[in-house]
């Protein structure tokens, strides 16, 4: 069957079989028994193990397990049910361990769509295809995307680098752009029990060439975690796990229970 991904080697469409991916010029990509597709060239692997590493991922996997960030994957739903585009081409970009992929891929396969998602940690996208077996994952740059020009009707990037001018080129016009970021206090609590003088995160809209802005979408939502495992996996899936001072760890270590507000910006863009 035709693939959502076009090949990294010469840009043409990939052919999807049993086991393999291949393109009309003979280059060909093995799917690995998790059901995804490496399509990172040895030339843009800038480490060994690009990406978040395994126990970043756990961390992420355990955490959002919990619930604790649903209101965003509902949210995110919702803009994706409301859009107009009939049989959507959905791609998430930086898709982590599936979560919210999973969750998109519900809605657009309602609409009759079809849904991609790429992520530089091979750790991550093991994860995201065994959760989401209808949708296409492959190990892939977001600064080189595996995907055909005007190939994408919603692209979605979760707390992932922006690519803007390759997401401008692999979305068709009028596609839907949803781009997550952290509000300016987003999980204040924590970063106040970590750091003598905690920082609010920058806000900002830019315009970038390409798109149009919509809206940007507020989403908060104030939750307890109930004990150091929670607290530790929250801790564990953010950059400050390899940041924090030893002091502010250990007053981490210390608490029985964690009251924190996750703060979160849907910018909402259209491709002109």
């Amino acid at each position: 069957m035709e693939s959502l991904f076009s090949c990294p080697s010469c840009g043409q469409a990939l052919t999807r079989e049993e086991g393999l991916y291949t393109c009309p010029a003979g280059h060909s990509f093995d799917t690995a028994k998790e059901g995804y597709v490496n399509l990172l060239p040895a030339n843009r692997q800038h480490s060994k193990a690009p990406g978040d590493d395994g126990e970043m991922i756990a961390a992420r996997s355990a955490f959002l397990g919990g619930g604790w960030y649903q209101p965003l994957q509902l949210k995110l739903c919702q803009l994706i049910q409301e859009t107009s585009s009939p049989s959507p081409v959905l791609l998430d970009v930086g898709c982590g361990e599936g979560y919210y992929t999973a969750a998109a891929a519900a809605v657009a396969a309602r609409k009759g769509g079809r849904t991609a998602g790429i992520d530089l940690s091979k750790a991550a996208v093991k994860r995201a295809a065994k959760r989401c077996r209808e949708g296409e994952f492959a190990v892939a740059s977001a600064y080189h995307l595996p995907v055909g020009n005007a190939a994408v009707d919603i692209l979605v990037d979760c707390f992932s680098p922006l690519a803007a001018e390759e997401f401008a080129r692999v979305l068709r016009p009028g596609g839907l752009f949803l781009y997550v970021v952290p509000g300016p206090r987003h999980l204040w609590e924590l970063k106040e029990v970590l750091y003598d003088t905690p920082y609010e995160n920058q806000e900002k809209e830019e315009l970038y060439p390409g798109f149009r802005y919509r809206e940007v979408v507020p989403v908060e939502t104030t939750f307890t975690l109930p004990g150091q495992s929670s607290i530790q996996s929250l801790f564990g899936m953010t950059p400050y796990a390899w940041k924090t001072p030893k002091a502010g760890v250990e007053r981490l270590a210390a608490l029985e229970s964690l009251t924190v507000t996750a703060q979160f910006r849907i910018h909402v863009m259209e491709k002109t």
